[in-house]
């Protein structure tokens, strides 16, 4: 199944929660407060920026930012709250599409960059923001740790959320680096609505080999946005790429 077709009409349609889960407060003030420190007075651009959960709360603050969006459903959505003006976004791939300008910050949240599918489009993700940014400029991803020490041998399934009218579930191809996300929605009838999502997971490790690759230094990482520590129990991870400054001139005497 294609990206595009999986963020359709429906998709765009049942992705905004205002004011819970991932649109709640608790959730969304910390992550806009450590986006306007490390935009550092620059310009943003947000890969992915899909109804504009991040991107909007972020201009609001005063941070110029600038959206690629591969969904046009997600992108009407998004339309419905800003204009052009306040939010310009580009329809387009995360890993090959160029915005114009320069940025001191590229951001990728909520396991988005695991969309890509293949270990070379995701390489290609991180060249593509280095693309984009200024010299010390900042790339941040917000990503889960795979959870593979929760499946004993012989089983490929975990469930890793269940709430009231919700079971999340993940089924997982070791050999591929592959998990599909199943989400059942359901209510007190005998009917269940399944949405599907294919991702490639990511290693820490492995992304900050990517990033080496594209010429980035791990600044920081953390547990979350509020800057929890990270540690082997973390179950996601707030990390922090920095390309380096330009090189000082010599001095002359």
């Amino acid at each position: 199944m294609r990206q595009e077709e999986i963020w359709d009409v429906e998709a765009a349609e049942s992705y905004d929660t205002p004011g819970r889960g991932m649109f709640a407060p608790e959730v969304l003030g910390p992550t806009v407060d450590r986006l306007v420190a490390l935009a550092d007075g620059g310009s943003a651009l947000e890969f992915a920026i899909g109804t504009g959960r991040v991107g909007i709360p972020l201009a609001e603050r005063g941070v110029p930012v600038t959206g690629i969006e591969l969904s046009r459903p997600m992108v009407e959505r998004l339309r419905a709250k800003v204009d052009e003006a306040t939010l310009p976004v580009i329809i387009g791939d995360m890993s090959t599409t160029v915005a114009p300008g320069d940025y001191t910050l590229v951001y990728l949240v909520f396991n988005t960059i695991s969309n890509l599918l293949e270990q070379a489009e995701q390489v290609a993700c991180f060249r593509n923001a280095a693309r984009h940014l200024t010299p010390g400029g900042r790339f941040v991803i917000e990503l889960w740790v795979p959870e593979l020490r929760k499946l004993p041998p012989g089983q490929q399934a975990v469930v890793w959320h269940t709430e009231a009218g919700y079971i999340g579930l993940d089924t997982y191809d070791v050999l591929r680096q592959h998990v599909v996300s199943h989400h059942f929605h359901f209510g007190e009838g005998k009917e269940a609505r399944l949405g599907r999502s294919p991702h490639r997971y990511i290693w820490p490790a492995e992304l900050d080999l990517m990033a080496q690759m594209a010429g980035f230094e791990l600044e920081s990482r953390h547990a979350d946005w509020s800057g929890a520590d990270f540690t082997a129990d973390s179950r996601s991870h707030v990390s922090v790429y920095r390309l380096p400054p330009t090189p000082s001139t010599p001095a002359t005497v």
